[in-house]
């Protein structure tokens, strides 16, 4: 067994007399990734800043190595080899890689800064890594969301960091990206380092870690090897429930064609025909740059069709713009919902009417009790509609987003990765809005990253390869058949 690094027993935190963390125990070994994981208030993130310095347990002890230790700030636990990688990265964009790497700590040479010893250290620590494609004088402005979590991870190296703990890594990256990612997470363990690895993705944390702790409602649940648990264990260990209780059951029959493609492509995407039916959920699978968000773009008019036909009810159709697209009755979720979905410094109430107020102009607002009626539909927590969007849970944003469509009630809604970055109880509840929007007629094209989501939502999949349909498959098919499909080597007819 691997030498313990660091041990969190009986962990305990309230604030304002609300228990968040009720004796939470905590073991983190040497070569090891241990994954934790959670809904949205099961306590992970306070554990963190417990882990990190920000905040003194209640009661409970923190041991590094078998000592006792009290973090009075971060600096503390940075100085006895504790690092955190946030979500949002912590880098100043326009200074250098070296200098964000020795930010508060330069090396003094002469009374001055030693720029030639930052420089040399920080090429040592990336070819350490095994990262070669950095230069260390290259200002973070330009890189890569991926190659600034390197610069983070460098960091936390040059600190003599023996812990680093990883807040949901992959949120912004790119699918090539998250592999490289995962490259780099191997080394790092390979090398001895202790890694805590915080994520909603159920792939991600059976793919690279070797132990995994639940937490549910600031509680401890359960610490198990990964290779004993299945995906449905762990769903149940979070929430109590089966996995398979979080989609819910699909309706008989489809109604009439909302929306048709025929023969339809631009420089992105080519000979897409589809049709996609008022009551039902058609997923859209492929690769990344397969050409899945292109066709949602296209639809929406952000780079309109140059060939085909795009049909609304029947209707050939030109969707030269968002604009037109909302008037035609068609919504679009983003994938980003943070840089392209909301307004984060605005209210609820401002986020909830944004699609009305910048794409209907002239028609009145809602009153008051239609946008309370309209959060409540889509269930919607927050302190009330005066409460910034960025205040919000990812799960409860996420609603916002669709509560913002819904305002102009589209009859034809594209969601691009809907449950991107929410924990496992908000994805159930987004699911069953988004099936009961299908249930009350609307049509909805899903794209969707995540197989087990795509299998589980959809009533048919069709499969993207290099820019056209590879083929289409019914509800409850298969992983491989999907990824047979997506990356060339599968047998498809088109529905």
């Amino acid at each position: 067994m691997s030498e313990v690094v660091a041990r969190l027993d009986g962990i305990t935190k309230s604030f304002l007399g609300v228990p968040v963390l009720r004796g939470v125990d905590l073991e983190l070994r040497a070569g090891e990734v241990h994954a934790l994981m959670g809904e949205n208030g099961a306590g992970k993130s306070t554990l963190l800043k417990v882990l990190a310095g920000v905040h003194r347990p209640d009661s409970g002890r923190i041991l590094l190595g078998g000592n006792e230790v009290s973090f009075a700030t971060p600096r503390d636990a940075q100085a006895a080899g504790i690092a955190i990688i946030h979500q949002e990265l912590n880098l100043l964009p326009h200074r250098t890689v070296a200098e964000n790497v020795f930010l508060g700590r330069e090396p003094v040479r002469r009374g001055q800064v030693d720029r030639r010893a930052m420089v040399a250290e920080t090429r040592r620590l990336l070819d350490w890594l095994g990262e070669d494609g950095i230069d260390p004088e290259a200002g973070v402005v330009r890189l890569p969301v991926a190659q600034r979590q390197v610069v983070e991870i460098v960091k936390a190296l040059s600190a003599d960091a023996r812990v680093l703990a990883m807040d949901e890594p992959t949120a912004a990256l790119a699918d090539h990206e998250v592999e490289l990612l995962y490259d780099l997470v191997a080394r790092l363990r390979d090398r001895g380092m202790a890694i805590l690895y915080v994520s909603h993705r159920m792939r991600e944390v059976f793919d690279l870690s070797q132990r995994i702790t639940v937490l549910k409602d600031g509680a401890f649940v359960t610490c198990s090897p990964t290779e004993e648990l299945t995906s449905d264990q762990l769903v149940r260990h979070m929430v109590g429930r089966p996995l398979d209780a979080l989609y819910p059951e699909r309706p008989t029959e489809p109604g009439e064609v909302r929306i048709s493609l025929r023969d339809a492509g631009n420089d992105r995407v080519r000979d897409l025909t589809f049709d996609v039916r008022a009551g039902e959920i058609v997923g859209l699978a492929g690769l990344q740059g397969s050409g899945r968000s292109a066709i949602a773009r296209a639809i929406w008019g952000v780079e309109p069709f140059t060939a085909g036909v795009l049909e609304r009810d029947g209707e050939p159709v030109r969707i030269p713009n968002p604009r037109t697209a909302v008037r035609k009755g068609i919504g679009y979720v983003t994938e980003d919902r943070k840089g392209e979905g909301l307004a984060l410094r605005q209210s609820v109430r401002d986020n909830a009417l944004l699609v009305r107020r910048a794409a209907l102009r002239g028609q009145a607002a809602r009153r008051a009790s239609d946008l309370a009626a309209l959060l409540k539909s889509v269930n919607v927590v927050a302190q009330g509609p005066h409460q910034e969007v960025r205040y919000l849970s990812g799960g409860n944003q996420q609603k916002v987003v669709l509560g913002k469509w819904l305002a102009v009630r589209p009859n034809v809604l594209i969601v691009d990765e809907p449950t991107r970055g929410i924990d496992v109880g908000a994805k159930q509840a987004v699911y069953q809005l988004l099936r009961d929007l299908a249930a009350d007629g609307m049509a909805i094209l899903m794209i969707s990253s995540e197989l087990p989501e795509l299998i589980g939502m959809s009533d048919r999949i069709l499969v993207m390869h290099e820019g056209a349909i590879a083929g289409a498959l019914p509800a409850g098919a298969s992983e491989e058949a999907v990824m047979g499909l997506a990356t060339g080597h599968g047998i498809g007819e088109v529905a």
